[in-house]
């Protein structure tokens, strides 16, 4: 039962390698659709056996579309290069592999920040469809957070494991990707006709804080749960405040 991996990258020198040596032994095919970086990202991904295509970047959503359609073989793995499967993971897409019954499978995702790996809030479990057939799947979602969705009608297997997110080195890294993505989100929102208000400002960023740290239970990964959920509910603010201030401006 062959298999493509496919990961789209820019600048992932520093994670390329950990992503596809994890997916090594469970794909038949790994695919990396780079958007032109300027580091050595490419020769460490042809290093690693990759075949490899450059292709601008357009949107989140859009270069993961792209990367799909040129996967090689119908069932397709899909990891991001700040990602790895851990060893129960691969254990369970080679167990897939000899016994295909699902068109679609989801798996957790558990992220770290710094040094500690989040167990609880609105970081994990992060389920994910990322093991698919290749005409029973959509790619949805907002920029910058694309999402695979099955096909209507498609009932979805879950794997036991995880994959493994690195995601921010420290506390500072997080403030910048919020920053970063809540401008790419506003932007996304605007086009989709979304229109910003001081309700939204007021009442959006809390409602975020109050259901990762409390219903979710943030809590219990202590001062990170509580960080985590803070800067979640300021990236929402920031979304709002940036969505409404492109709305005055084209006002």
């Amino acid at each position: 039962m062959e298999i493509s991996l496919v990961v789209i990258t820019y600048n992932e020198a520093k994670n390329i390698e950990r992503c596809l040596d994890s997916a090594r032994e469970v794909v038949d095919e790994i695919l990396v659709v780079d958007s032109f970086s300027d580091d050595n990202t490419v020769e460490l991904a042809k290093s690693k056996g990759a075949k490899v295509l450059l292709h601008p970047f357009t949107g989140y959503i859009e270069q993961r579309q792209y990367a799909i359609e040129q996967a090689k073989y119908e069932r397709v793995l899909i990891l991001d290069a700040d990602e790895a499967l851990d060893d129960q993971l691969r254990q369970s897409i080679q167990e897939v592999r000899q016994n295909w019954t699902h068109a679609c499978y989801h798996m957790n995702r558990m992220s770290n920040l710094g040094d500690q790996w989040i167990r609880y809030g609105a970081w994990y479990p992060d389920r994910k469809m990322r093991l698919f057939e290749r005409s029973q799947y959509q790619v949805g979602g907002t920029n910058p957070h694309d999402k695979i969705i099955p096909s209507d009608g498609q009932r979805l297997r879950h794997l036991k494991g995880n994959i493994l997110h690195y995601t921010n080195s420290g506390l500072a890294d997080r403030v910048v990707t919020i920053n970063k993505f809540s401008t790419i989100a506003a932007k996304a929102f605007a086009e989709k006709g979304k229109k910003g208000s001081w309700l939204r400002i007021l009442i959006k960023p809390r409602l975020r804080f109050f259901s990762e740290y409390i219903i979710r239970r943030g809590f219990l990964d202590g001062f990170y749960g509580y960080f985590i959920a803070k800067t979640s509910a300021q990236y929402v603010f920031l979304r709002e405040v940036k969505l409404k201030d492109r709305q005055e401006k084209q006002n």
